[in-house]
């Protein structure tokens, strides 16, 4: 019973579109024994240790469903038993989670366990102290053939106690927590910055940050003010608002001389500490001032304390919010009441046996605790753990009314007078504050303070929100979603938008493409790729950044306006995007890449990874009608629209989409040229001719005019204009600095060189054909190679791919092996290049990448063209453009007249789609797509 791997899945992914962790497990020989032969006392144990798993539906999707599954026939297996404890601990954490699915992992005894997470820390913990408790109940005959037990002095109660701190630790606070909620409410997106209280609000340029009920708008100097009691006391005093007398003092003899000046009973607090903390209060002789004095230095940051007048009536939290009082509440410290019968200590059990109670802010309520603060109540009053209270008898055991300590609350704001809600809002307002509570003694909130009497006497930055979003008694009151209103005003957006791409081929240029439109047409372009992250087009972080850490990086920075994320199958496969939804979603093309790496061995199954990026879209779905897989993902669309990119005309599938009012881009052909048109709602729109576009070598870059086309429907899906899409294709070129090792051109030597990043069949064959498709006075050149991490059949099929359409072969090795012998991949890539025909004496082996492009370039003549598949592409422009001292820029590319087109609805060119077997097209209003049968729920 062990773990094999671990994924925490931050965002959507193949298992779920929210987070989720994946750990698979083997279970060794626990695969023979499911839950009926593991015996009753296992279940008993199991059911009595967590109750609440009579809660889980299960597969039954009822109450009571789990339990009849562990019970009924042989019962069920131990890592389906491993996730339901799992899910159940983490709700006990304060964690309301409920997704879950067990499944087998291939091998006998492997499963795939999944299940829902809110913080990772706490959902691997939960999984982990499930292990352990489920060991701990099975037999100790089962037990001693497990290679792994759990300790001897293993105690269950003490573990979950201890988990259930450790998850509070980890968790948003009640504050925070309400906060997130309110967002996920109005929909707007929220991303936690560190493993406390510092998250984001909304995307990009539109973001609003929060600490605690800090926000991005609260004012320094106003925390600062209210942190300074003595300064806050003045400001207010000065505006005539009721306040309590107030010294400041820095020893003892002042705190008394203080405290007899002002008159007894006085309160003792620090200059500047929050939450009740260091306050004693209703001090009525000078050695309970002594003594108060010293414990507010404790915890205070300075040595200045402050002695004041203290004011009797209840306690009440006034919270204002945007200059508006949103709640109040009446807070009661934490109490006991006697019965006659009973000690302080057992009134305490049976307070905390309250379901209301928990630990720190698990539930509404916080555990009663019989620490140093209560004893010394307790000996003031001459009482003890031990003392009996008489029947009704009161007694405090905090000095302040704060919810963290046991206290509770109920709610008066539809009760508050309209002098005390207007003394709340002025004094927020003098001190400056966006969101402020006001702590206000009066015996009768109902009442004015001009006629009852009451003060001020704390005015807090950052005030907690629980006691008004789960009071102990009253009305809860949304004082989140207040802060949110504030923050995100009805009519301003929270969300920047967002173009997710995915695909085999294509990405990176794409990518380009399309922000390269967006920066044209005015944006802040945030870009993700295998280059690197780049903002406003300059690169911010260098590497492979396709992965969600990535994407969060851009979704983070307050200058990004709109977002273009490239995302590749290994971010998804380790961590699920870095996004919950997009506004448009591109699937370029599915091909054979990576498989056999990380359980992904079939084109269909790398599919189902990349799809994951298509399903997330909300308004457009940009998929490739040419590329089947690509097809079968129309089927997981929810996005309001569906757009197909084909380059052929004849393709039935679209043709009847676009009859049905659906969007498409289409490539036509004119007489002498070919022409980017866009469908959208019925509507004919020729877009660009294709020779038109730099970067399509005059549209014989049949694989560029293809990338084109998606970043033109990516653009028009994002609602750019058809001027910015014309003119940011027709000024992007394929250049190095514009495109690395994205078919960059290189026209000043004697001969042609084309450097490209192609790195699978799919890439190597669509530039081995533009090689044969260009105009080459002498001979063709190639430098090939192939990743060594990938399976001998597609070297051989990168191989097939370069076959034919070139003159020599120099096989190369990339610099990392990836496990591979030093010359064994391009020996491997000359054995198959001979397997299809290419003669010995065309093909050179050289192994270092360097001497391999030397080589090429000093057997180039003129009129020559050298492809060049480089791996360290910056390396290898470098070496190319400065080859014989040769420095130069890249030729322009000549523009022909416009042709006549043929639309598509009217072309007679081959139809290529095929329905395949169990596929079926479903018309709405989004025109047409493919529908299967594959539901599945979870456990």
């Amino acid at each position: 019973m062990k773990y094999v791997s671990s994924n925490v899945y931050v965002g959507p992914s193949v298992y779920a579109h929210f987070p989720v962790i994946r750990r698979v497990v083997d279970l060794g020989i626990l695969e023979d024994y499911p839950s009926v032969k593991l015996g009753e006392a296992f279940i008993d144990g199991l059911v009595a240790a967590l109750p609440g798993l009579d809660d889980h539906g299960c597969s039954y999707g009822v109450p009571g469903g789990f339990i009849r599954r562990l019970k009924e026939d042989e019962g069920t297996w131990i890592a389906h038993i491993w996730e339901h404890v799992t899910l159940e601990l983490q709700c006990m954490g304060g964690n309301k989670v409920s997704f879950g699915r067990t499944r087998g992992a291939g091998a006998v005894g492997r499963y795939n366990m999944v299940y829902e997470y809110h913080q990772k820390d706490v959902g691997l913990a939960a999984s982990d102290l499930a292990r352990q408790l489920l060991i701990s109940l099975m037999p100790a005959e089962i037990q001693d053939q497990l290679n792994s037990r759990v300790d001897d002095d293993f105690d269950f109660e003490q573990e979950l106690a201890d988990f259930i701190r450790f998850a509070q630790r980890k968790e948003f606070g009640p504050s925070t927590q309400a906060l997130v909620n309110a967002a996920e409410a109005r929909n707007i997106p929220w991303l936690r910055l560190n493993e406390y209280s510092l998250v984001q609000f909304g995307h990009g340029k539109y973001q609003q940050r929060i600490q605690a009920t800090i926000t991005s708008m609260t004012k320094h100097i106003a925390v600062e003010i209210s942190c300074d009691k003595e300064e806050t006391h003045n400001l207010l005093n000065s505006l005539g608002l009721p306040l309590p007398q107030q010294r400041l003092v820095y020893s003892q003899e002042k705190a008394l001389s203080a405290a007899k000046t002002i008159g007894f009973p006085v309160v003792v607090k620090p200059l500047n500490a929050n939450h009740g903390r260091g306050v004693s209060i209703n001090l009525t002789t000078p050695e309970m001032v002594v003594t108060a004095f010293d414990y507010a230095r404790e915890f205070g940051t300075g040595k200045a304390v402050l002695v004041e007048s203290f004011l009797t009536g209840l306690d009440h939290r006034m919270l204002v919010v945007n200059g508006e009082l949103v709640a109040v509440a009446k807070r009661v410290p934490g109490h006991v009441i006697g019965d006659g019968v009973s000690s302080v200590a057992s009134l305490i059990d049976r307070v905390n046996e309250d379901p209301r109670r928990g630990v720190g802010h698990e539930k509404v309520l916080t555990r009663l605790e019989l620490d140093a603060q209560a004893l010394r109540l307790l000996a003031e009053a001459d009482y003890t753990a031990d003392t009996v209270l008489a029947q009704g008898e009161l007694f405090y055991l905090r000095a302040t009314a704060n919810l963290s300590t046991g206290g509770t609350a109920i709610d008066l704001t539809d009760v508050v007078h309209p002098d005390n809600r207007a003394m709340a809002e002025r004094a927020i307002s003098a001190v400056g504050l966006d969101i402020g509570g006001v702590d206000f003694l009066t015996s009768d909130i109902t009442q004015s303070y001009k006629d009852v009497g009451g003060g001020i006497v704390e005015v807090n930055a950052a005030p907690g929100f629980r006691m008004h979003v789960a009071p102990s008694e009253g009305q809860p009151r949304d004082v989140a979603g207040k802060v949110l209103d504030m923050l995100f005003p009805v009519g301003e957006p929270a969300r920047i938008p967002i173009a997710g791409i995915t695909g085999t081929n294509g990405k990176t240029t794409t990518s380009r493409m399309l922000s390269h439109i967006l920066k044209t047409a005015g944006h802040i372009v945030g870009m993700t790729s295998t280059d690197g992250v780049y903002v406003d087009g300059r690169l911010s972080v260098k590497g492979d950044m396709t992965g969600p850490v990535s994407s969060q990086m851009v979704l983070r920075d307050p200058l990004v306006d709109i977002a273009v994320l490239e995302t590749a199958r290994g971010g998804i496969l380790r961590a699920g995007l870095g996004y919950r939804e997009t506004d448009v979603s591109a699937c370029l093309n599915v091909q054979e890449d990576h498989l056999g790496l990380k359980g992904i061995d079939t084109v269909s199954q790398l599919a189902e990874i990349k799809r994951v990026v298509v399903e997330v879209a909300t308004d457009t779905a940009i998929l490739n009608a040419d590329d089947l897989e690509c097809v079968k993902m129309s089927a997981y669309v929810k996005a309001k629209n569906i757009c197909y990119v084909t380059m052929n005309s004849g393709h039935s599938l679209v043709r009847e989409h676009i009859r049905a009012g659906g969007r498409a881009v289409v490539l036509e052909r004119g007489i002498n040229g070919e022409m980017i048109t866009i469908f959208d709602k019925g509507v004919h729109i020729p877009l660009l001719w294709t020779h038109l576009i730099p970067a399509t070598l005059e549209g014989k870059a049949t694989h560029n005019v293809q990338n084109a086309m998606f970043a033109a429907a990516l653009a028009f899906s994002l609602n750019k204009r058809l001027e910015d899409i014309q003119h940011g294709l027709r000024t992007f070129n394929t250049t190095f600095f514009q495109a690395p090792g994205r078919m960059n051109v290189f026209d000043e030597h004697p001969f042609r060189v084309i450097l490209d990043y192609a790195h699978n069949a799919d890439g190597v064959r669509s530039m081995s054909e533009l090689a044969s498709k260009l105009d080459v006075d002498g001979k063709r050149i190639v430098v090939i190679a192939g990743p060594g991490d990938r399976r001998d059949a597609d070297l051989v099929n990168i191989s097939r791919a370069a076959a034919g359409h070139f003159d020599l072969y120099i096989c190369k090795a990339d610099d990392n092996r990836r496990g591979r012998g030093d010359d064994e991949v391009p020996q491997m890539i000359a054995r198959a290049l001979i397997e299809q025909g290419v003669q010995p004496e065309q093909i050179l082996v050289i192994a270092d990448e360097v001497d391999a492009i030397d080589k090429a370039l000093n057997l180039a003549g003129h009129g020559d063209l050298v492809m060049v598949f480089g791996d360290a592409i910056t390396r290898c422009w470098k070496q190319i453009i400065q080859f014989n001292n040769v420095t130069g820029g890249q030729s322009t590319t000549p523009t022909k007249a416009p042709q006549s087109l043929v639309s598509m609805l009217d072309a007679e060119e081959p139809d290529t789609f095929v329905l395949q077997p169990g596929m079926t097209i479903v018309k709405d209003e989004r025109g047409v797509r493919v529908a299967f049968d594959t539901e599945e729920g979870s456990d």
